[in-house]
């Protein structure tokens, strides 16, 4: 009988559940907007930078989603970057706050909302 072997969660693995806690932390309140939008991970972002965006390199995007007459409704996504944040973060409490940070600010950004009015414990502009 093979003797019992830890479990193993790969980078990858252990990324995608810093983003589902950090989704879940929000379904308290946003349950209704947040059935609404996809979540996705990419390992980088794509090679044509998007005009709009103001890092150099970005930790995330927002889809909006549409709808087309005639055809189902794309459903808005919010997709990010893995190695951008992992790079950015000493540590996995570090990853899991920027985590958390970069969902609310393209959900705060889908709803035309401030961040704090989605997270009032996201750091303000001080």
């Amino acid at each position: 009988m093979p003797p019992n072997v830890p479990l193993y969660r790969t980078r990858v693995e252990r990324f995608d559940d810093l983003v589902l806690l950090a989704v879940a932390q929000l379904e308290p309140r946003w349950e209704t907007e947040l059935s609404g939008i996809e979540f996705a991970v990419e390992e980088i972002p794509p090679v044509e930078p998007d005009p709009d965006e103001v890092e150099p390199v970005p930790l995330a995007r927002l889809e909006p989603g549409s709808a087309v007459l005639g055809q189902p409704e794309r459903p808005a996504r919010i997709v990010l970057y893995r190695r951008p944040l992992m790079a950015r973060a000493d540590g996995q409490d570090e990853l899991a706050e920027l985590v958390l940070d970069v969902i609310v600010e393209q959900f705060a950004r889908w709803l035309g909302v401030d961040p704090q009015t989605v997270d009032p414990s996201y750091p303000g502009d001080d």
